[in-house]
């Protein structure tokens, strides 16, 4: 430990895990205070371990945010998920289980019992305390989480209006190992460049299509250059089937625009410069259920 580190400064991982939209990523960030993961109201756009350091005066937290677990693991894809999370839940120091405030079904059975697999301390972050209606059920609902396991601590929290997230994080701080901090000061996240990019453009591809393209959709980076003062961008958009490419690229390519154009903006902030963007869609047959493909695209 350095003379600069106090000797009882504390750091280490904590994994962020519960069933599909219950607001894991949401609550990184929130407790990051950068967006690190892309969020939209479709469960399991997680799909990646995603790393998030938030650095104190007095302890460092390494946040993991993971894919929600899920039963219902048919695609290679979906189990490659399930893999993730569960690799990130063995390798943390804890375990934040995120639950929905008010709401308790038979998938967060499932990963209650993964937790309990796990053998690690575990923090209750009860979230989306702000939609519960009236908020008296609060109080039961957390006597009724506390029944079902021992935990260290239950935290009510809602991730969407950052409240209470603070006395969360002081929460997981005291339960790390004492140590210096794992990271350099600075760090947000271990995700370089090309991924975060990637990332953006699925998330406005996912908010745009809705319902129409379910999981079939990857993005991968092509070429990043430096250009004439701004970044240039290429990047693929695959998709699974060739009845989907037309749906992603819509009427004389007015979708594909769209995402394009709102993809560009957010990265524009993103990164604090000008970027050009170009979105090809490209076909590569059920390349969720292609354990090659899995890896090509960093899924595996």
């Amino acid at each position: 430990m350095s003379a600069a580190t106090p000797p009882e400064y504390r750091s280490g991982f904590a994994a962020l895990i519960g069933r599909p939209n219950v607001g894991k990523s949401t609550l990184l960030n929130a407790l990051v205070g950068h967006k690190l993961s892309i969020v939209t109201p479709r469960p399991q756009t997680t799909r990646h371990r995603i790393l998030g350091v938030l650095t104190g005066a007095h302890a460092q937290i390494a946040f993991v945010d993971t894919p929600g677990l899920h039963e219902q693991a048919r695609r290679a894809l979906n189990k490659a998920m399930n893999r993730t999370a569960t690799a990130a839940l063995e390798g943390a120091d804890l375990t934040v289980l995120v639950v929905e405030a008010g709401r308790w079904t038979h998938e967060d059975d499932l990963v209650l019992r993964r937790v309990r697999q796990a053998q690690r301390p575990v923090i209750a972050a009860v979230n989306k305390i702000d939609r519960l209606r009236p908020r008296e059920r609060l109080l039961p609902y957390l006597a009724q989480l506390a029944a079902r396991y021992e935990f260290t601590a239950i935290v009510p929290v809602s991730a969407l209006k950052a409240d209470n997230t603070k006395d969360l994080a002081a929460t997981i701080a005291a339960q790390l190992p004492r140590s210096p901090p794992l990271f350099p000061a600075g760090e947000l996240t271990d995700r370089g460049l090309p991924f975060r990019i990637a990332e953006t453009i699925r998330e406005k591809l996912t908010l745009e299509l809705n319902q129409e393209v379910p999981y079939g959709i990857a993005v991968e980076v092509e070429r990043l250059a430096e250009e004439e003062g701004q970044l240039v961008v290429d990047a693929a958009v695959w998709v699974d089937r060739e009845g989907q490419k037309p749906i992603v690229i819509g009427a004389r390519g007015a979708r594909l625009k769209r995402v394009g154009r709102t993809a560009r903006l957010a990265l524009n902030e993103l990164i604090g410069r000008r970027v050009h963007l170009t979105l090809w869609v490209k076909v590569r047959e059920n390349w969720a259920d292609n354990a090659r493909a899995l890896r090509e695209l960093g899924l595996e």
